[in-house]
C-alpha cells in the first residue's frame, strides 16, 4: 500500500487562519447579567444613554458595544425617545 503524502501548509494560510482567530475576547451583555442596569434603560438617564452614542450622536451598532439584540432595541427606542423630548442630539455640529 502507498501512503498519500502530507499535505503543507503554508505559512500565509497559517497566519490567516490566526488572524480570524485572533479577534479579542467575546463581547458580553452587560444588561444580561446584571438586571439592575437593565432597569437603567430610560429615557430621562441621559448620561448612561450619552455612552451608547459617538461622539457624531450616532447608536452605537451591537457588536461594537457588545448588547444582546432585545436591549439593542431597548435602548435604540430610549435614545430616541430621548431625541424627541430634546434631552438628547440628534446630529451634532462642528
Amino acid at each position: 500500500m502507498a501512503r498519500k503524502p502530507k499535505l503543507k501548509v503554508s505559512t500565509r494560510l497559517l497566519r490567516k487562519k490566526a488572524r480570524r482567530n485572533s479577534f479579542g475576547a467575546q463581547k458580553h451583555c452587560r444588561f444580561e447579567s446584571n438586571p439592575e442596569l437593565a432597569a437603567a434603560i430610560d429615557y430621562k438617564n441621559v448620561m448612561f444613554l450619552r455612552s451608547f452614542l459617538t461622539e457624531r450622536g450616532k447608536i452605537l451598532p451591537a457588536r461594537i458595544s457588545g448588547n444582546s439584540a432585545f436591549y439593542q432595541r431597548e435602548l435604540a427606542c430610549e435614545i430616541k425617545k430621548a431625541r424627541m423630548m430634546a434631552l438628547l442630539p440628534f446630529a451634532v455640529r462642528h
